[in-house]
């Protein structure tokens, strides 16, 4: 019985994965939290275990109580992570036109950039350039705030 639950779980989540577009309120919403995270993460190309832990604790606190949506954040994360890591799609130049060309599309996703957040990310860094590389990823970020933002 318990074997079953995870199995419908695991499947649930990959359908999820799979058609999010279709299945999930405000996919575009999540998809665009998911980039910007995914470019503080992949600055340095990796995801260390600090950077895991700091990412479920970013997303359960984006969407408090809903935990499937918060999953499915992390797993979108994962996702554009990997397709950069294996040049597969995506690289960070495009990933960061994208969330440039998201935020003028749609301004109300400036609200999304939480730079308090993302500062969290920083504590799971110890090299000089990879801390300077995320700090310029922030400023890029505020930057889009204080252009698109609502004043």
């Amino acid at each position: 019985m318990y074997e079953d639950m995870i199995l419908f779980k695991s499947v649930k989540r990959i359908m999820m994965k799979m058609f999010r577009e279709l299945l999930v309120y405000h996919h575009s919403s999540l998809e665009y939290r998911a980039k910007i995270l995914t470019l503080m993460i992949s600055s340095n190309g990796e995801i260390c275990e600090c950077e895991k832990q700091k990412l479920k604790e970013i997303a359960h606190s984006i969407y408090g109580n809903d935990r499937e949506r918060a999953e499915l954040l992390i797993d979108t994360i994962y996702e554009y992570h990997d397709k950069i890591i294996t040049q597969n799609g995506l690289d960070f130049e495009h990933l960061v036109q994208l969330v440039a060309r998201e935020t003028k599309e749609v301004p109300r996703f400036v609200e999304k950039i939480d730079i308090g957040l993302l500062v969290q990310l920083h504590e799971c860094m110890d090299d000089e350039e990879d801390i300077l590389f995320q700090k310029r990823i922030i400023e890029f970020l505020q930057g889009l705030k204080d252009e698109y933002g609502v004043v």
